[in-house]
């Protein structure tokens, strides 16, 4: 197993639900948002690249099937 792929599958999850307890705030506010929900807006683009990333490693390999 590539630990690669494996730490580019846990961002997200840690990003999300990891972070949670100390991003569970409302201030600072950003953007007009409180902090917690610019932190989980945050996790949509976090998310899709590290997918992007992996498509793509799999795709090298001749994975994607």
């Amino acid at each position: 197993m590539n630990p690669v792929k494996v730490i580019l599958t846990l961002i997200p999850f840690v990003w999300t639900i990891g972070m949670l307890p100390f991003v569970n705030t409302v201030k600072p506010i950003v953007f007009g948002l409180p902090f917690l929900a610019f932190w989980l807006c945050c996790t949509i683009p976090i998310a899709f690249i590290c997918l992007s990333i992996l498509y793509r490693m799999d795709s090298k390999n001749g994975q994607d099937s």
